[in-house]
Formats: C-alpha cells, sequence, structure tokens
C-alpha cells in the first residue's frame, strides 16, 4: 500500500480512482464495509482504491482537549488498512486552517483537483467541509457537478445500535474487552515503549514489562486480562495488568505485561499489547505472599485463555 501525507503531495501516477473518506478508529467492521465496497469497485472498473483519513482527530483541533481515546495509533491504522487490500492511504493533516475549508472548497481542492476521484465511497452519515455542513447528499450534487459517482454505503449496525467506534470505546472503557474485539474482528490493542518500573516483580518471580503509552490510546479498565504481547514480528502469551498496584500503595496507572515463558531483556522496545479476556477487577492483597499466590492463578487463567485464540 502507498502512503503520503497532505492531497497535494498526490503523486501523479495515483490521481484518479475510487476514494473513500473517514478518520476510520480502529478500522472497525463498519468501516471494512465500507473500504471494501470501495476496493471491489476499483477493482470492476480497472482502478485503484485509495483511503483519505485525517490526523490529528478534528475534535483535538476543533475542541482542544476534547480528544477522544483512540482505538489506533496512526502507525497501526496503516497496517490494518492494507489488510483490507485498498491500494493507497492518503493522510490529510487536520488543521484549524483545514477546518474551515467549504464543503464545496473541500470537493473540489481536494476530491477532484489533488485526488482526481472517479467514484468517492462514504458512508450514509458522512459529514464533510466548514461545521461538517456537507453531506451526502450534497456530496451526490457536487459529484454530479464535478464529473465523479458517488456511492453512500448502509452502515452496519448491532440490533438496534449502529457499530461505531464511539460505542466500541464505550466497550474497552468499561473493561468488556471480549464485545471490542467482536466489533473490530480483533483483540484491542495498546501501544508502547517499555520503560523502567519499580522493577518490584522481578523480586517476588513475576518479572513485568511496563510501556509507555501512546497519548490517547483507549485503555481499557483498570483490572487484569488475558492476552498477548507483540513486538518486531513476535506475539508471546502475556497477564496484562491495568491499574495504580494498591497493594503497594501505587498512584501511578500502568499498563504492565508478564509474558508467560518468556525471559529476556526488553527495554527500550517498541510493544503492543492485545487484550483478550479480562480475568479480574484489581484488587488490593493483605500481603506480598497473598499477592503471588492470585498472580499465579492469573498466569494459569491467561494460559488456558490465550491457547483458544
Amino acid at each position: 500500500m502507498q502512503t503520503w501525507r497532505g492531497a497535494e503531495n498526490t503523486p501523479v501516477q495515483w490521481r484518479g480512482g475510487v476514494v473513500t473518506i473517514g478518520f476510520f478508529d480502529g478500522v472497525h467492521l463498519g468501516h471494512r464495509q465500507i473500504i471494501g465496497r470501495a476496493v471491489r469497485l476499483a477493482r470492476e472498473r480497472g482502478e485503484r482504491s485509495l483511503v483519505l483519513t485525517f490526523d490529528p482527530h478534528p475534535g483535538e483541533v476543533l475542541r482542544p482537549g476534547s480528544h477522544p481515546a483512540l482505538l489506533t495509533t496512526l502507525r497501526f491504522k496503516a497496517e490494518l488498512l492494507a489488510g483490507t487490500g485498498v491500494d493507497a492511504l492518503c493522510v490529510e493533516p487536520f488543521t484549524l486552517e483545514f477546518s474551515r475549508v467549504s464543503p464545496a472548497d473541500f470537493v473540489h481542492g481536494i476530491l477532484v483537483e489533488r485526488l482526481r476521484a472517479s467514484v468517492v465511497v462514504v458512508g450514509e452519515n458522512f459529514t464533510y467541509g466548514h461545521r461538517a455542513a456537507g453531506t451526502l447528499a450534497t456530496l451526490s450534487e457536487a459529484g454530479a457537478r464535478e464529473g465523479f459517482e458517488v456511492d453512500g454505503v448502509r452502515l452496519v449496525r448491532s440490533g438496534e445500535q449502529v457499530l461505531s467506534s464511539t460505542a466500541i470505546r464505550a466497550r474497552v472503557a468499561e473493561g468488556d474487552v471480549a464485545a471490542a474485539a467482536a466489533a473490530l474482528d480483533r483483540p484491542h490493542r495498546v501501544e508502547g515503549v517499555v520503560v523502567h518500573g519499580d522493577a518490584r516483580g522481578r523480586t517476588i518471580g513475576y518479572p513485568t514489562a511496563n510501556i509507555q503509552v501512546t497519548p490517547w490510546a483507549a485503555v481499557p479498565a483498570d483490572g487484569v486480562y488475558a492476552g498477548f504481547a507483540c513486538w518486531s514480528g513476535r506475539r508471546q502469551p502475556a497477564a496484562i495488568s491495568i491499574g495504580t498496584n494498591p497493594t503497594f500503595e501505587g498512584r501511578d496507572r500502568r499498563v504492565e505485561a508478564f509474558l508467560l515463558d518468556f525471559d529476556e531483556d526488553l527495554y527500550g522496545e517498541y510493544m503492543a499489547y492485545e487484550f483478550t479476556h479480562r480475568l479480574r477487577p484489581t484488587l488490593r492483597f493483605d500481603s506480598v505472599a497473598e499477592l503471588v499466590t492470585q498472580m499465579a492463578a492469573d498466569v494459569e487463567a491467561t494460559r488456558a485463555a490465550t491457547l483458544l485464540v
């Protein structure tokens, strides 16, 4: 998948084709319905498919401090998008100036002049331009004037509820990683560099890798989870703890993992922790011995849970 930043930097050979637009946080099943439609259309027409996404999240630019928790880093989003079969990814910087672009100027300046879209595929609730004044209806009207087709894709629903990044973030915040995984079609994950912690785990037989989580990551509710640690092409079962370590009067919220059957130095590694099962809430123990007994049980529960994945 070819990738570049800024529609004005679109290589000449990548202009023209089927374009789909969205922030696509999580690249969940609903997003894949839209992107998959664009990929299929492009192949049927003998053209290329392109995703136009934005960075950073518009909320942080328009309402500083309101940035939602993110289900994917930009890097992981690009990896997931590549897996959909799309040919190219254009990341448009979302700035205050860009937010003021009118719907008409967005269509003509981005879709027509820079990307030269032949078809634009979007979800039925798509909005664009200053104050989100543009809709699927206005995009269709603009397409008729500017010479491109518009395909509005019906949103995926689970019962009465639309499958959305917002709904998945809520499940993650509750610690319901199973429901999040069902909507994402993969385990939810958080990423970061392994940093030094208190090194207390090694003294009790359970050394953990603490990660400095990427900004705005959607971190699950405090608790202990079964899952996997992923880095440099490796994937190792792991018991993952999120919380403040109340047994040791901790104050800082941490994300750390004990990797099963593993004893190597991981400091400085960029890691991703995948959450497959919630095992229990964070607990305060009366003694270190009680904590160690529970950790042994958590490891065995993790071993059993990850064998099923």
